[in-house]
């Protein structure tokens, strides 16, 4: 399972040959990317659901990454939802949560185990309730030990948000930001979109000038715990030098959203959920509970390949996709099959989703006429869901919707 999904992201990145400097590049990321790398998704999922416009007989297709936005669907109430993914951890974790949501007895346990996840009695709960309900190759995974011979499930008894890829990057963020003589913890203690501001222009945004600070950002592999590939690095910076990009980018998650209801950015200069009492996703929240828990069975999680998972559907079989960055990675070739199954089973009035790490949509000008002249790009739509995406991260969120 592991080898084939290595495999997997190998034919998604790699692009170049293997002693070429872009070529190393990419074999490294390729490493890095075995492992679990997100234990928490970076896409805004109220965004994704205003935009998919979900209703009770709507099909998603999505990439599972964190499985957040998986279980925060559910509260859209849709038909059913396939979750796809190449890397084995994810298709772990995910699979974990939807288990957990239906076997941990109420909503206070559920809290412990994702909200604050660094709570002992988490490993109690799992054992008693979570492990005897899972398939094997998921308890195998949970119970399997780390590269220091811990067992995996412990995270969830020492933050399980510090730990993965991007964890990792947060906290050498920190200690990068500290080695400045600043804590990026600082920006919770603002009261008001005035301090916020504040706090980062007067502390933050320096770190970001500094001569070591543009040297390393400009190193591809430097953001490889951002989960950026090579190819996407090129993409992300454009023009601009890569410190600048990340300043901006870093800028709106700190000052363009209150931080009271970002949990992005509690995330992000916390490096957790505030002990579980700041901002949730909506699959944390109490309200959002019994819908979760009552509709967990509507998701199928698959470890495939999204365009081959299509190719094995009929027609006219799913309405709502949902592609993160994914086709940043790829070429001509995969994203003309990608969008040739997505056109292929897509039902009428269907809606895809996905981001950039630049700002325009990649689709003109690479993908056929005869697929894309097919659907219609919802650009003053897409400028407000960027505008309006708390996580922050992405240069550009974009709707496409299938013509009549």
């Amino acid at each position: 399972m592991a080898s084939s999904a290595h495999k997997g992201v190998a034919q998604a990145v790699h692009r170049h040959r293997h002693l070429s400097r872009q070529g190393l590049l990419e074999r490294a990321f390729t490493f890095a990317f075995r492992g679990l790398v997100y234990a928490q998704i970076w896409e805004d999922p109220e965004v994704d659901m205003e935009a998919l416009a979900i209703t009770p007989d709507s099909h998603v297709v999505t990439i599972a990454s964190g499985g957040c936005n998986v279980l925060s669907y559910l509260t859209a109430d849709p038909a059913k939802i396939t979750a796809v993914d190449l890397n084995t951890a994810h298709i772990a974790l995910n699979r974990l949560k939807l288990t957990a949501a239906k076997t941990l007895p109420d909503h206070a346990r559920f809290h412990r185990f994702f909200a604050q996840a660094d709570s002992k009695l988490n490993v109690a709960a799992y054992r008693s309730f979570v492990a005897p309900h899972l398939d094997e190759a998921t308890r195998r995974y949970w119970e399997g030990r780390d590269l220091i011979g811990r067992r995996r499930i412990g995270g969830f008894a020492r933050g399980i948000y510090k730990h993965g890829l991007l964890g990792s990057f947060i906290g050498a963020a920190h200690l990068l930001a500290r080695l400045h003589g600043v804590n990026p913890k600082r920006m919770l203690d603002a009261q008001s979109r005035e301090e916020q501001r504040a706090i980062f222009e007067a502390e933050l945004a320096p770190v970001f000038d500094s001569p070591f600070t543009r040297w390393l950002t400009s190193q591809p592999a430097s953001l490889f715990g951002l989960g950026i590939p090579p190819a996407q690095f090129e993409a992300l910076a454009g023009d601009e030098r890569m410190n600048g990009v990340l300043k901006a980018r870093l800028e709106k998650l700190a000052c363009d959203f209150d931080l009271k209801d970002n949990y992005f950015a509690v995330q992000a200069f916390g490096r957790g959920y505030a002990g579980g009492e700041g901002p949730l996703p909506p699959y944390l929240q109490a309200g959002n509970h019994k819908a979760v828990v009552d509709r967990v069975d509507r998701v199928d999680v698959r470890h495939v390949n999204f365009t081959d998972f299509l190719a094995s559907q009929p027609a006219q079989s799913a309405d709502r996709y949902i592609l993160l960055d994914a086709q940043d990675w790829m070429d001509d070739d995969q994203l003309n099959a990608l969008w040739g199954q997505i056109t292929r089973t897509a039902k009428p009035g269907a809606r895809v989703l996905f981001r950039t790490a630049g700002e325009p949509s990649i689709l003109p000008g690479r993908v056929k006429d005869e697929v894309l002249g097919r659907w219609a790009y919802q650009a003053e739509a897409s400028k407000d869901y960027t505008a309006r995406d708390r996580s922050a991260i992405y240069g550009g969120v974009h709707l496409y919707v299938l013509k009549d």
